[in-house]
């Protein structure tokens, strides 16, 4: 009998932040608070699949790191009272290791691949026929006297997730049968998710405080969920037995966050551009190589909530910053010059 999976969270969290990211994780799509839409139309389309009593066709979700793509995935097992196989697009660089978790599960099974976008191409055409006709094609030998072995696998969902749905080829994008985009939260979203999260956690904190975490919170739910855990700690260490937004000032402060969530390396950016490459264009490249960052970590992490919040602007021969981000620049060194 299948049984629902249970809720898990990322590897790289230490173990009191695996346990805490577990607990606050929603349980159903009822407890998932944002994308609405994506929500209406998942209900509708695993209702309807169970319904019909078949798999619903693979599901491909994109869109910024942070906002409850893997959630999803699992809702998505849950929903379908099912089991969920989790993989991710570098831990599959061989047609092998596809073939050892697709014969590996189960009828009915989820699936999920975060970081689809690393999975190399010839791996990507080893996928296409289990995608559409549930079946792997294994080749035995090399050169004239190869043969292929087709092989049927279970009738799946893949549930496949990627910050970079631009690197993901057209034959393959065009073998899920849905496809959304997660957008980011509205501060009055982020607010009911911090709420939720301090009842969970039994953090004390008033509605000032709650607003003012989600103010620096880049409008994503793992970053305010990570400040509320912070702030909190901060509280605990002075021996505070409320979070009110004084305190939330002096702790955001401390972790060199500002009042709408920029940290020391957005703020090193946006000075690159500004002094070294005298406001731009630049290419990332030269930005990652100025302030001895990855290039992958800027465009990933950093520049998309720079762009979203107008103080980065992408022209076709580099970013650039604009007038918006030069005057939060000079707004924020002036106050760091204060402080110290």
């Amino acid at each position: 009998m299948n049984v629902k999976p249970p809720i898990t969270a990322p590897k790289e969290l230490n173990i009191e932040d695996r346990a805490l990211d577990i607990a606050l994780r929603p349980q159903s799509f009822n407890e998932y608070i944002g994308q609405q839409t994506i929500k209406d139309n998942l209900r509708i389309a695993l209702h309807s699949a169970a319904k019909r009593k078949e798999a619903p066709e693979h599901i491909l979700l994109h869109g910024p790191s942070g906002l409850g793509k893997t959630t999803l995935a699992y809702l998505i097992a849950r929903e379908l009272n099912t089991n969920i196989r989790i993989t991710s697009g570098t831990a599959l660089q061989k047609a092998g290791d596809v073939g050892a978790i697709l014969t590996g599960l189960h009828e009915g099974d989820v699936l999920f691949i975060d970081e689809v976008h690393r999975l190399p191409r010839a791996v990507e055409e080893v996928i296409y026929p289990a995608l559409e006709d549930f079946q792997l094609d294994i080749i035995l030998g090399k050169g004239t006297g190869a043969k292929t072995l087709r092989l049927d696998v279970p009738r799946f969902t893949l549930v496949a997730a990627t910050t970079r749905i631009s690197e993901l080829s057209s034959p393959f994008r065009s073998r899920f049968g849905m496809s959304f985009r997660l957008d980011y939260y509205t501060k009055q979203d982020i607010e009911k998710i911090i709420t939720r999260s301090a009842r969970i956690l039994k953090i004390p904190i008033d509605s000032g405080g709650i607003g003012q975490i989600a103010a620096s919170a880049r409008n994503t739910p793992r970053v305010a969920n990570r400040l509320l855990k912070r702030v909190r700690d901060y509280a605990q260490f002075h021996q505070k037995t409320n979070i009110d937004p004084k305190l939330v000032s002096k702790s955001l402060e401390m972790l060199e966050i500002d009042p709408i969530g920029l940290e020391e390396t957005d703020r090193r950016i946006l000075k690159a551009i500004a002094e070294t490459f005298r406001g731009g264009p630049v290419g990332v490249r030269a930005i990652a190589a100025s302030i001895a960052e990855e290039e992958r970590t800027i465009v990933d992490v950093y520049e998309p909530y720079l762009l979203q919040i107008g103080f980065l602007a992408r022209t076709p021969q580099g970013r650039i910053i604009t007038d918006t981000g030069r005057a939060h620049l000079v707004s924020a060194l002036s106050a760091q010059k204060i402080r110290k």
